[in-house]
């Protein structure tokens, strides 16, 4: 797993039925295995919305600045072998609100709870930062991750982060 410089959170969450719990790590976004697993949602999410570049100057800033000490966070979960299956962060949007980001699942871990147990770590840590307030964003050709959100307790907000793509906005007090 390596080292995870400079961060000192770890947590671990009770599996869902059929799945294994997973551990988490705080980990900077320029580091492996973070770098790799956000390499392959900005990837993905290229794919899945023509070409989109997620670090283009119109699209909300969530790199290892915002997604990083003291304000943010950048977890990284391992399975039970410690292989890294997902990833997330936490950002800050000032007056006691956060904005969860780049949350991913490698493929071959999806539909087994890894996300619903990447989620909670992360409203545990934002929690932990100090946030009362959990806001994040997806996109039309992304329903199930609308569903997910919504079933996890995300009301649906104005949009708050001017993210040209998304339109579901939603917001949790933690």
């Amino acid at each position: 797993m390596g080292e995870t410089t400079g961060y000192d959170h770890s947590w671990r969450r009770a599996p869902r039925k059929n799945s294994r719990m997973l551990s988490f790590q705080a980990v900077p976004m320029e580091q492996e295995p973070a770098r790799s697993l956000a390499q392959a949602m900005r990837d993905e999410m290229a794919d899945l919305y023509d070409g989109l570049v997620m670090d283009a100057p119109d699209m909300p800033k969530a790199g290892p600045e915002e997604l990083g000490p003291p304000a943010g966070i950048f977890l990284v979960g391992f399975d039970e072998e410690g292989a890294p299956v997902c990833c997330g962060g936490v950002k800050d949007l000032g007056d006691g609100a956060c904005e969860i980001k780049r949350m991913y699942v490698v493929p071959e871990g999806r539909r087994s709870g890894r996300a619903g147990e990447l989620l909670l770590a992360l409203e545990e840590a934002a929690r932990g930062l100090g946030y009362s307030v959990a806001r994040l964003d997806t996109g039309p050709r992304q329903p199930h991750a609308e569903r997910f959100y919504r079933v996890a307790g995300y009301a649906p907000i104005a949009d708050f982060n001017r993210n040209p793509v998304a339109t579901f906005f939603g917001e949790k007090a933690l």
